[in-house]
């Protein structure tokens, strides 16, 4: 068709996880990033977006790091030999909670292709995403344009904050688009939004995301 591809996604993260304490599982989970990388490549796109791994009561914070470390660092060469970027998502998996951290972690394996894939979206609960992009810069590869209200989600619970139109929660999109400016980002701005399930619902997604890069 012509259609572009921005991205592609681990789609066996979550399931292979890479800060299991099961080698057979990270095993799996290594060799699935492998074949999205080369997948990327065979769709000319330059992105995998990656969920390294999860912290949770059978898995520390330090596991977690030193696990998902190993396995990405078997992943470089590949990589970078075809030019994908290992994209590492902010998610709710109580991993790399703040963007210094998440500086130290892309960095270690020195390679100008581990980078970081930010959500608008879920880095709400954490922090505020203008000031993420700003510290992060230059290793953001890719950005999920998702609304999120805050005072939903403290008073209906977390995932509330999803359940609201985008350009109507409290994530503040002129400051987002200012700090996507200054670090000089140029790639895709990925919808990742409720109300997309209709023509008429995508012809006014697309109108609320023109609203919001002209914001």
């Amino acid at each position: 068709t012509g259609l572009p591809i921005s991205s592609v996604c681990d789609s066996k993260h979550w399931e292979w996880l890479l800060s299991s304490p099961d080698k057979a599982i990270r095993d799996k989970g290594r060799e699935a990033l492998e074949h999205s990388i080369e997948d990327a490549k065979y769709y000319g796109t330059d992105a995998v977006l990656l969920v390294p791994g999860k912290v949770d009561e059978s898995v520390s914070y330090d596991e977690c790091w030193n696990r998902t470390t190993e396995e990405i660092k078997k992943v470089v060469p590949l990589a970078e030999k075809l030019k994908v970027s290992i994209a590492i998502e902010n998610v709710w998996n109580n991993f790399l909670l703040s963007p210094v951290e998440a500086i130290h972690y892309m960095d270690q394996f020195k390679s100008q292709y581990v980078k970081f894939f930010f959500d608008c979206g879920n880095i709400m609960v954490y922090g505020w995403p203008e000031q993420w992009i700003k510290i992060l810069g230059k290793r953001i590869a890719r950005v999920h344009i998702k609304e999120f209200d805050m005072e939903a989600a403290n008073t209906k619970g977390k995932r509330a904050g999803f359940n609201v139109d985008l350009g109507e929660g409290t994530v503040n999109w002129p400051a987002v688009m200012k700090a996507l400016d200054e670090i000089g980002y140029n790639s895709w701005l990925t919808l990742e939004q409720r109300g997309g399930g209709t023509i008429e619902g995508l012809k006014d997604l697309v109108e609320r995301t023109k609203k919001i890069i002209k914001s």
